[in-house]
């Protein structure tokens, strides 16, 4: 319930909807049950040759009232729906504004298939909470209270048999479906979301699939988790189904009832027989207002299940956000950077991925972090954006603890290159122009050059990820894109790894060009050109092994100087 009030907070900012939408409703509603039992004493009164103009007066009422009715429900659907998308609108702004902090941290904590169910399927669920849960048990009470306050005048016997069936129909009946209908729900959403990752993870892993021809495995599972979950939507469509149908009998039973009761009443005088037909009209139309309830239990579950999956993603992530006032973080000079006693483990992960990491990086220091694949460099590259928190300990920049900055102010002031690096659908100057607003043609081409991507031209295409450029091609753009940035704090995860050793020298030559008087970090497996580095940083297993610069690592004839006799070996064949 309390996912559902974060919903209904959003909901009741469309105050001025919600309100026309219950007063269409109730006067749909109300004059319906006026428009037939009105016809009902027409026919009734009919039979005994009144005065004319006595029937003109009830046809005109007749006719008046369908009128209105008409208009009514029209205004009823108008109002509801704008308020609805209305509503969808404002959640989906809200939801993001929390998710997006976020990011990309929240995609260790959920595969993205399920994330995707969540945001897209999720969202599109609860668009009828207001049309079928919320505003619809409003009306019903107010029309059903109305027509046996109305109804009392005739019969009182009568008017306790619609209260009897309203509490049959509105309430008990659909409150013991709300419970079953939780069950099937959950199962629905649970092989919703199976279904989505197997879906996701084909399409991302199609080629693999092909290359080491599991594809037909792959298939099969596939198969699977849709016959799963198309039984799941099968079993709740036939609850769903059981519910209208018991509802609809329950409904023509308290008809009969009514009808029974009536003809009883006039046969002992107690009730006037001319309003017979009447009464049976009201029970008929005004039970016909219960069709909603019949699915409230199935749109009440749905949507409490989509709140409370909607809000998972981001409530217990977002509480550590607000409890803390953040400040954006902001130098026009290089900043320097200190790293206190920093353990982290990645979330859903056993395993301890950085152990006790200390380390100072002076402003304008240029640092190399090395070591074999999987040591935790990568790792505590990403805490110094803060694209994750460490477990304990702690980052600051410029003195600052890292927690208490805003990772936007962060990212602003660093000129980044990731092992992996979105490339959009475009063109190169699309691509380019995401570094900083205001770029100029001359600008990115020299860039290029920088890079030796001067056999590009500003205008020519880039595929969806970048499927058209090589690995090598796709690090240059990458950095040409870090060099237009033109910040004071470099933060490199391999860099040229995908690039020959020529043109990496030559990029490092521009890189520290640029960067004279910046701080950079460097992450690197390879050992070469690090003569030049102010500070080496040897990592394995998420451990310091041992720091310094070149020469001091060389004459220590450590863990970096073993290393390096093993790099020399492979290259140089001996």
């Amino acid at each position: 319930m309390k996912d559902l009030r974060i919903v209904i907070k959003v909901l009741l900012v469309e105050k001025k909807d919600i309100f026309l939408s219950i007063l269409c409703g109730f006067i749909a509603g109300i004059t319906a049950v006026a428009l037939f039992s009105a016809s009902g004493y027409l026919v009734s009164k009919a039979a005994l040759a009144p005065p004319i103009y006595t029937l003109m007066i009830l046809v005109a009422s007749v006719k008046m009232l369908g009128i209105i009715s008409a208009l009514s429900r029209y205004g009823e659907r108008y109002f509801s729906h704008r308020g609805t998308f209305t509503m969808l609108s404002n959640l989906r702004v809200s939801f993001y504004e929390k998710l997006e902090p976020l990011a990309p941290g929240i995609f260790g904590k959920f595969r993205s298939g399920d994330l995707l169910a969540r945001i897209v399927g999720d969202v599109e669920t609860l668009q009828n909470f207001f049309l079928r849960v919320f505003y619809p048990p409003i009306v019903l009470l107010l029309i059903f209270f109305s027509t046996i306050f109305f109804t009392s005048f005739f019969s009182f016997e009568v008017a306790l048999i619609l209260f009897v069936g309203f509490l049959l129909t509105t309430v008990l009946v659909p409150s013991y479906f709300a419970l079953r209908q939780s069950k099937f729900d959950r199962k629905v959403r649970e092989s919703r979301a199976a279904l989505s990752t197997e879906v996701t993870e084909f399409l991302y892993g199609f080629r693999d699939l092909k290359i080491y021809q599991q594809l037909e495995g792959k298939e099969k599972q596939l198969s699977k988790s849709t016959v799963a979950y198309l039984q799941e939507q099968e079993q709740e469509s036939v609850h769903n189904l059981f519910s209208q149908a018991m509802n609809t009998f329950l409904s023509l039973l308290v008809t009969v009832c009514v009808l029974a009761v009536g003809s009883y009443l006039v046969v002992n005088g107690e009730l006037d027989g001319i309003y017979l037909a009447m009464l049976v009209m009201v029970s008929l139309t005004v039970f016909e207002n219960t069709t909603s309830m019949a699915i409230f239990p199935s749109h009440w579950q749905d949507s409490k299940q989509a709140a409370s999956r909607l809000h998972s993603v981001v409530r217990n992530e977002s509480i550590g956000k607000t409890q803390m006032k953040q400040e954006n973080f902001q130098t026009d000079i290089a900043p320097k950077i200190e790293v206190r006693n920093i353990r982290f483990t990645y979330p859903n992960d056993s395993r301890q991925t950085l152990d006790s990491v200390s380390l100072n990086l002076e402003a304008g220091s240029k640092t190399a972090i090395v070591g074999p694949s999987g040591s935790g460099k990568s790792t505590l590259l990403q805490l110094l954006l803060h694209l994750y928190s460490v477990d304990e300990g702690e980052i600051l920049l410029n003195d600052i603890p890292i927690n208490t900055l805003t990772e936007e102010s962060i990212w602003e002031n660093a000129n980044v290159v990731l092992q992996a690096n979105h490339f959009f659908y475009g063109t190169i100057r699309d691509n380019l122009q995401l570094a900083k607003d205001g770029l100029g043609d001359d600008e990115m081409q020299g860039a290029l050059s920088k890079v030796d991507l001067d056999h590009f031209t500003l205008d020519d295409s880039v595929l969806e990820k970048g499927e058209n450029l090589s690995g090598g091609e796709k690090q240059r753009l990458a950095i040409a894109r870090a060099m237009l940035k033109n910040e004071s704090l470099w933060l490199l995860d391999e860099p040229t790894s995908s690039i020959d050793a020529l043109t990496e020298a030559k990029i490092y030559q521009h890189i520290f060009s640029e960067a004279k008087a910046d701080t950079v970090v460097l992450v690197s497996h390879r050992l070469t050109g690090l003569e030049k580095m102010d500070q080496i940083i040897v990592m394995d297993h998420g451990k310091i092994m041992e720091s310094g610069t070149f020469e001091s690592l060389m004459e220590r004839k450590g863990y970096f100087y073993e290393m390096k006799k093993i790099e020399q070996s492979v290259f140089l064949g001996g």
